[in-house]
């Protein structure tokens, strides 16, 4: 069990910027362009104020929000909000190397906020995206496991994705224990079929976890950029831990989880959530 939750939310938004929808009004497609993903607004609200209030919902008390070098807005949208006020805001920057574009991934964005916040390195603790929405029920899930490291493993039959976005996840295997096997980082399409388990189902990670600090610090630290995309993944940091012998319990789940990765997804979420 733990209160704390990490999100990262400092990310290039690189194919959210470059891609392309004409059905999308002009004040959107300057939100898009412009914002980190998570603070394009729906209904009048960030996208990230949804998942928030999730995330007070299923009690957590302390987010850490990891934001790029120009966090005015999040500051600005969650400190002194009165509809969070049982929520702990603080605020990591996940700095960009010198020699870099962008940011250098997501295992470096977790390291850099226990570098700021070195309390963390011996709690557990939550990480996801700011660009997905979990439900609460996810969310209740992974807080109250009492295992040290967990990972929420999304049955792929019921994520409303084809094979080529499955593609831009990661997938997973796990023994008969729910022990973690293995995860690959955005796996060719033609592989993904490798990866049924021997429930004969595949499972998708959608990037929300739970880790030790005591544990896992080390294999932040330690983490190599991967070779075809030069960033160092959370993926990596977790087989690493694998291979010497520190367990990563999955949490079955079966439901879907919005995405916002490109202008597209803009207009299927604006019809999501006014359904909720």
């Amino acid at each position: 069990m733990t209160d704390n939750i990490i999100i990262m939310a400092g990310g290039a938004s690189s194919r959210m910027k470059k891609s392309i929808d004409e059905k999308l009004a002009p004040e959107k497609i300057v939100q898009a362009n412009q914002l980190s993903k998570g603070l394009i607004k729906f209904g009048g609200k960030p996208f990230l104020t949804y998942l928030m209030e999730n995330i007070l919902n299923a009690d957590f008390k302390n987010v850490f929000i990891i934001t790029g070098e120009n966090s005015s807005m999040f500051h600005e949208t969650f400190e002194n909000n009165p509809d969070f006020g049982a929520l702990n805001f603080y605020f990591a920057t996940q700095f960009i190397p010198k020699g870099r574009q962008k940011p250098f991934g997501t295992a470096d964005a977790v390291y850099q906020c226990l570098e700021q916040y070195p309390n963390l390195k011996q709690e557990k603790f939550c990480v996801c995206n700011s660009d997905n929405l979990y439900s609460l029920n996810a969310l209740k899930m992974l807080k109250n496991m009492p295992e040290k490291q967990a990972i929420l493993a999304y049955d792929i039959e019921y994520l409303k994705y084809s094979k080529e976005r499955i593609s831009h996840f990661a997938v997973m295997k796990f023994n008969k224990k729910y022990n973690l096997i293995d995860i690959v980082e955005k796996p060719k399409t033609s592989k993904i079929q490798n990866y049924t388990d021997s429930f004969q189902k595949i499972r998708v990670s959608m990037n929300i976890f739970l880790f030790e600090g005591q544990y896992f610090y080390k294999y932040l630290k330690s983490c190599a950029p991967n070779p075809e995309r030069n960033e160092k993944e959370l993926p990596t940091a977790l087989m690493n831990m694998i291979n010497e012998g520190i367990s990563v319990k999955g949490i079955p789940i079966a439901e879907h989880v919005p995405d916002l990765t490109s202008k597209k997804d803009i207009f299927e979420l604006e019809r999501y959530l006014k359904d909720l």
